[in-house]
């Protein structure tokens, strides 16, 4: 069985180990969502990884609701993240971008008052985060059907975008209650239209924004990552296994290069699963390389190699307080800890500060 220090292919992107980093929103772009230059330091820090998957971008201002978030709309963003994977390529590493639209998860106040769009007229739970502190979500306006070609066409522009900004690819979050999860899973997919009801109608727009993307960059540059497993953002799924299932065969059909599925365990130490991972048996429903995620360390992570389970493990957290991570696990180095209250901050402070093991010690 391979390590996670073999190599990889991943559709057009040869990974050196199968220790990756994870998506995750650090909240260090401009309130334009430009990426900043500290994020340039933040990235490069950890090109070691086998592969880079980034914080959530924004594919358009429609789609785009946390704050200092950053997008992939504009001029000015695109040469921001360009700077980035310039940076991460001259230091050996490989980064593909996750391309994000929030749906009903985007506050009004982002959309100059306006709703934010969903599948069907619900609302998230809880408060979103805003420039002005937590707000309640708003009820969506259920998407149109001669709306939803102007969000493929998003999908289409963004990925394009990923090309010029130096990506290597780009990953779709279909995952975690945002837009495509929101028209996947039954809590919060009411419509009847070819959008709603069957599970093949609401995989559709999975399947269409994945081959918009895959028409602008290929299929061997495209990811998908889904959350199978349970309950994020209100959306759940009553019966989820035919439907993953199903995604996983649809998607293998097309040729992508890679599926993520985020599952955290049922007693997991950030979200919990309302079932067991699925991933086991999901995994004969897809050909390409399987990616997991959440609440893995190194030793459960080759420990789902050997079983076949999956691929390689991405990691998130452990990439935070640790730039070096993939060197601490091949050499039993142990972990710094991280500072939770300084995740979503504007600051280099919990962002670019941490040192890597070999420079503590030098200290």
């Amino acid at each position: 069985m391979p390590s996670l220090f073999d190599p990889l292919q991943l559709g057009a992107i040869t990974a050196p180990n199968r220790i990756f980093m994870a998506p995750m929103t650090r909240a260090r772009g401009t309130r334009d969502h430009v990426p900043t230059e500290i994020m340039v330091d933040y990235y490069r820090a950890r090109a070691d990884a086998g592969l880079i998957l980034t914080e959530a971008v924004g594919i358009s201002r429609e789609g785009l609701g946390w704050p200092y978030a950053t997008g992939l709309w504009t001029p000015e963003q695109i040469a921001g993240w360009r700077k980035i994977t310039d940076a991460v390529h001259d230091a050996g590493g490989r980064i593909m971008v996750q391309l994000w639209h929030m749906g009903r998860a985007v506050h009004s106040s982002f959309l100059g008052g306006q709703p934010p769009v969903s599948a069907s007229a619900t609302t998230a739970p809880g408060h979103a985060h805003t420039y002005d502190g937590r707000q309640p979500y708003d009820e969506a306006a259920p998407l149109r059907l001669d709306e939803i070609p102007r969000i493929l066409g998003d999908f289409h522009h963004s990925a394009r975008n990923a090309i010029e900004a130096g990506f290597d690819g780009a990953q779709i979050h279909a995952a975690n209650g945002y837009l495509i999860d929101q028209f996947l899973r039954d809590s919060a997919n009411h419509r009847d239209d070819a959008y709603g009801g069957s599970i093949p109608n609401r995989l559709r727009l999975l399947r269409e924004a994945t081959v918009a993307v895959a028409d602008a960059i290929g299929a061997d540059r495209t990811g998908v990552r889904l959350s199978p497993n349970g309950e994020t953002q209100g959306v759940r799924d009553s019966d989820p296994l035919p439907l993953f299932t199903a995604a996983l065969e649809m998607l293998s059909g097309l040729g992508i290069g890679h599926v993520e599925l985020r599952e955290p365990p049922v007693h997991g130490s950030f979200g919990v699963g309302e079932t067991a991972p699925l991933a086991d048996q999901l995994r004969p429903h897809f050909n390409g390389p399987l990616l997991l995620n959440s609440d893995f360390d190194a030793a459960q992570a080759q420990a789902a190699l050997d079983a076949g389970t999956g691929d390689a493990v991405t990691f998130g957290r452990p990439f935070i307080s640790n730039p070096d991570f993939v060197h601490r696990v091949r050499d039993g180095t142990p972990l710094a800890p991280g500072d939770v209250a300084t995740w979503f901050t504007q600051g280099s402070e919990g962002y670019t500060d941490y040192p890597a093991a070999t420079v503590q010690a030098a200290g």
